[in-house]
């Protein structure tokens, strides 16, 4: 007998279709038995017949029944090891699993933006107008590389803003900074170099490298970027860096360190990659130059992307490739489709044309300067001479270097939580493990700048 729940969100059909394929595989319907006829089962459940044929032809075109003409439906023999139902011992491990952390009511994680900052009304007209004008578009793939018009649009606004020299057939549109390293790996991957990565540093190139086979090789941070003397040494032939603003430190590259990195590059069969990942946010000073720009002729994979500014959500970046690598490139990927949506790509392009880009940028650039400054007006007020503020005047989040306490990050982390706080940890982007940590990531972008001031005065209370 099969007991349908009437006031159920779940379909009719849907409950009896899972009761027959649970009898069946239950063996509570003895193989090749006769299943009631749809009239009969109709109207002994009193539901329509259409309900109880749906149930049927779903459980016979996945083999739990079959059908003979003029004879009706009947239970499949199945081995005994079909499709097994599961076991009560999987069914504890399940109610055993570990519920998620909760998360603190503040989070100061570092890639965070402002909720209220997508600029919603004019990126729904730009896709509309792309909709209408596109629609020949929709029935075809798009280029690989991405589309021309967004493709222009990129160089145009990365020479103007960046310096970066190049046309928009080296422009390759991605779905985010993964993408476009593991076109680069994919690229370098019969030569298999070894990768110098920061360190500290993002860890998500870390993983994409070794990933790929390749060997990573941590060099280490200072006050002027990557240490070069280490990275000649280091045996390294591709490296990859984050010039005009590290990341996690914040610190930039001098234009001496610059010249020598592009001077390392060319001396060999060398590639550098600039990640240059949020530097439409500097608050204050002139931009600092990119190395592409310095030698557009270079060995030097530029990358950007629009996550930081506009939205992680649309997932679309951009790589820079050297005319050197443009070849490797397109036989390898030639067969391939652009994996950012062909509208999502229209739409941006007309976004960038019509000027709500730069006008968006430079209401982001004053809305983060804003929070920045109330993030610095916090620390010093509620920390004072015990912390020290690295990598200020720019980006999403700065690191403070605590002083005056004896706590490991673990303990940090979870002080921290105990009183609503989120925190990403600074050992995240250490390339080996660290003893103990006296530093702390302070992402800003995505949290009030009252709320700022009102976190960082219960970090204060809970770590000192």
């Amino acid at each position: 007998m099969f007991i349908l729940d009437h006031h159920s969100k779940l379909p009719l059909y849907t409950q009896l279709y899972d009761q027959m394929k649970a009898g069946v595989l239950s063996g509570k319907l003895p193989s090749h038995s006769k299943l009631l006829s749809v009239r009969e089962l109709a109207a002994e459940l009193s539901i329509s017949r259409n309900t109880v044929e749906n149930a049927y032809l779903e459980l016979c075109a996945e083999g739990y029944i079959y059908s003979k003409p003029r004879s009706g439906y009947f239970v499949s023999a199945l081995a005994p090891d079909a499709l097994p139902l599961p076991s009560p011992r999987i069914k504890e491990q399940r109610a055993h699993l570990p519920e998620p952390e909760p998360k603190g009511s503040i989070d100061f994680h570092p890639a965070r933006l402002d909720p209220d900052t997508f600029p919603t009304s004019l990126w729904r007209r730009c896709f509309l107008d792309s909709l209408r004008q596109s629609r020949s578009a929709l029935a075809q793939y798009g280029a690989p590389q991405g589309e021309l018009r967004l493709r222009s649009s990129i160089r145009r606004y990365l020479e103007r803003s960046r310096g970066v020299a190049c046309d928009p057939e080296q422009v390759v549109i991605c779905s985010g900074l993964q993408q476009s390293l593991d076109l680069v790996a994919q690229i370098l991957k019969e030569r298999r170099p070894a990768v110098a990565v920061e360190n500290p540093g993002f860890h998500l190139p870390r993983s994409i490298f070794r990933n790929h086979g390749f060997e990573t090789v941590p060099i280490a941070v200072g006050s002027g970027g990557l240490d070069l003397d280490a990275l000649e040494s280091s045996g390294a032939t591709l490296v990859y860096v984050t010039p005009s603003h590290q990341f996690p430190t914040g610190c930039v590259m001098p234009i001496a360190n610059r010249l020598s990195l592009i001077e390392w590059a060319n001396a060999g069969d060398r590639l550098v990659i600039e990640d240059d990942y949020d530097s439409e946010l500097r608050y204050h000073g002139k931009p600092i130059p990119s190395l592409q720009g310095l030698h557009p002729d270079g060995n030097i994979v530029y990358l950007g992307t629009f996550s930081k500014v506009l939205s992680p959500a649309l997932r679309v970046s951009y790589l820079v490739l050297p005319y050197a690598l443009l070849s490797a490139y397109r036989r390898l990927f030639r067969d391939y489709a652009c994996t950012v949506s062909l509208l999502e790509q229209a739409t941006l392009a007309r976004f960038m044309e019509q000027g709500d880009w730069d006008r968006h940028l430079r209401r982001m650039r004053t809305l983060y300067q804003k929070k920045h400054d109330a993030m610095l007006r916090a620390v010093e007020t509620h920390f004072g001479p015990k912390a020290l503020v690295l990598g200020q005047g720019a980006g999403l989040h700065m690191v403070l270097e605590l002083s005056q306490h004896d706590l490991s990050e673990k303990e940090l982390i979870s002080r921290a939580r105990s009183k609503g706080i989120e925190l990403f940890p600074y050992s995240a982007t250490c390339a080996e493990e660290v003893g103990s940590c006296s530093r702390v990531v302070l992402g800003f972008g995505g949290v009030k700048p009252d709320v700022i001031d009102r976190g960082v005065e219960l970090l204060s209370r809970a770590w000192y």
